[in-house]
């Protein structure tokens, strides 16, 4: 094992032009948050092991019956850490634990490639354990710690407006414990029913500086208000009835220097769970730091499988490993055949993002009830995993390499696998955000291979970085120009996916403004805006609602 000493800078992605949109990259907080920190850290030794000194990095191998490392950091209370762990041929998970080497906060979890982390020191010493379920080299470095005081929220200078009739009250002199007391026994956000729908108000209590909303109805992380000399922090919306969303709150997050990007990462320091929420998910999370918090009004539309379900598919899967000459790198794909479903004559999902639309949108098991339901026709899935993050954000977004490794290397791949051919009118491309983007841009590129396309909450702010900043729409320029589309389209966006006043053009107009280019163009397409923003907890419904369009059971 080597222990470099020497300060160098921590691994914190640059963003690129690609993360000027903050949709963009608040999906990427969300990736990071949500990236199937599900498994549960486990206990281990007491972490004595190596010390590393903040700002330094350590190389090493787990091997054989070691497959866990342990290293102790000299921190101050209330600093600031970020690094990154790196391995090439491994999947490893990074956690904080305590002396005794029970976890604390799970950073990485199950991760290849690089992978950054964020967290706050509570303790005079701060212990890592590095683990991994099969032999690998792997890279650890620290940034130096940043000690920074949260900024204080200050209070707004414009007579406050209540949006919730509970505030307001509060806001009169009303009893604050009570007040508390209230809240958990019911449960937060606070619902209030209007005539158009209710107010929706979020709460954390007890920050000293300032709180914030990640996910929510905001068009961005919205910050909390205090209520003058109270406890209380809060944030309402005025929300339609059908809203489904997922959320976190986050106390007291540091101010840190750098890029915009990396000063509002700083979020994911703190952002954890509601304590007041009592419909916490994914249900196994491994704490809370990866766990969010739901709300579903009355009128939102259902879940195939309903939270809390554990569901267990009834299908086949097949994993394989695909090496691809036309991107230089590797990748794992998985194929999922729901039970009775033959790939002769079948037809095929190919999906992004896959762990995340195997854990947090459980897609195996909705294949299985859609099916057997008879709201689809027998579809087989083909999950496409990133090899890492920096993968994902460079080959998603409109990169034709990957649009022909895609139908000239993935597709031919799969078909081998399962010893079908498929013709373009019976594959879909699926995918959310980057993913919503690929699906459409791939199909573009080769609507002989891929004839539909279920785009979720597509990033069509996205341009070509040789493009003008100003570009209006891109991909709604490409298809207005394209000879023929020979396609049939499922757009979905949420209704809290709005243009942002600094970083421009939202989600759900542009989204709205290549549906218009694709009806011009007699293309068809369904549109389907719900009450949500850019969360995989929604998703799920506008997943099944794209299959249930484009693969409508036979008559």
């Amino acid at each position: 094992m080597i222990i470099n000493s020497m300060k160098s800078p921590c691994g914190i992605n640059k963003p690129g032009k690609g993360c000027r949109h903050f949709i963009h990259w608040g999906c990427c907080l969300l990736l990071l948050a949500l990236s199937g920190a599900t498994a549960p850290v486990g206990s281990a030794a007491p972490a004595g092991g190596q010390t590393l000194a903040l700002g330094g990095s350590v190389s090493g191998t787990l091997g054989g019956g070691d497959r866990a490392q342990h290293f102790t950091l000299a921190t101050r209370q209330g600093e600031y850490l970020t690094g990154a762990i790196e391995a090439s041929d491994a999947a490893l998970s990074l956690a904080q634990v305590d002396a005794a080497g029970e976890p604390v906060r799970l950073l990485v979890d199950r991760g290849s490639g690089r992978r950054t982390f964020h967290f706050l020191a509570v303790e005079e010493q701060t212990h890592l354990r590095v683990s991994a379920a099969t032999p690998t080299a792997f890279s650890l470095a620290l940034g130096s710690p940043v000690v920074a005081q949260a900024p204080s929220r200050a209070p707004s200078q414009a007579p406050p407006e209540y949006l919730s009739p509970t505030i307001a009250a509060l806001a009169g002199g009303g009893d604050v414990a009570a007040f508390w007391r209230q809240v958990q026994a019911s449960g937060a956000p606070l619902v209030e029913a209007t005539e158009q729908g209710a107010v929706m108000t979020f709460l954390a209590r007890g920050a000293q500086h300032n709180a914030r909303l990640l996910g929510g109805p905001g068009a961005d992380h919205t910050w909390l208000e205090r209520l003058v000399g109270t406890d209380v922090w809060y944030a309402s919306f005025a929300v339609p009835p059908g809203t489904r969303l997922s959320y976190q709150i986050a106390k007291d997050i540091p101010a840190v220097q750098g890029t915009p990007r990396e000063q509002r990462m700083a979020i994911l320091a703190t952002a954890q769970r509601d304590p007041f929420n009592q419909s916490p998910w994914p249900p196994g999370a491994a704490d809370r730091f990866q766990q969010w918090s739901t709300v579903a009004l009355p009128g939102a539309p259902p879940l195939v499988v309903e939270q809390g379900e554990d569901p267990q598919p009834g299908g086949r899967f097949t994993r394989f490993q695909i090496e691809s000459h036309t991107l230089g790198n590797r990748r794992e794909i998985t194929l999922y055949q729901p039970p009775g479903v033959a790939a002769q004559g079948g037809n095929l999902l190919v999906v992004f993002d896959a762990r995340a639309y195997q854990e947090k949108v459980p897609t195996p098991a909705m294949l299985d009830r859609l099916i057997q339901r008879g709201e689809i026709a027998p579809v087989t899935a083909v999950f496409v995993a990133n090899p890492d993050p920096q993968s994902r954000a460079r080959e998603l977004p409109g990169n034709p390499a990957f649009a022909d490794f895609m139908a000239g290397e993935l597709l031919p791949a799969v078909s081998r696998k399962l010893g079908a051919t498929f013709t373009a009118e019976r594959v879909a491309l699926a995918g959310s955000s980057y993913g919503g983007l690929a699906a459409t841009t791939i199909a573009m590129r080769h609507p002989a291979v891929f004839g539909k396309v279920l785009s979720m909450s597509g990033s069509f702010w996205w341009h070509p970085p040789e493009a003008p900043a100003d570009t209006p729409n891109f991909v709604a320029s490409q298809a207005a120009v394209q000879p023929q589309l020979p396609l049939a389209f499922f757009l979905s966006a949420g209704l809290f996916e709005r243009a942002h006043p600094v970083f421009g053009e939202g989600i759900l107009d542009t989204s709205r403004h290549l549906r218009d280019v694709l009806l011009a163009r007699k293309v068809p397409v369904t549109f389907r805006q719900y009450a949500a923003g850019h969360d995989y907890f929604a998703w799920q419904v506008a997943l099944a609602d794209g299959l249930r369009v484009l693969f409508p059971p036979a008559d």
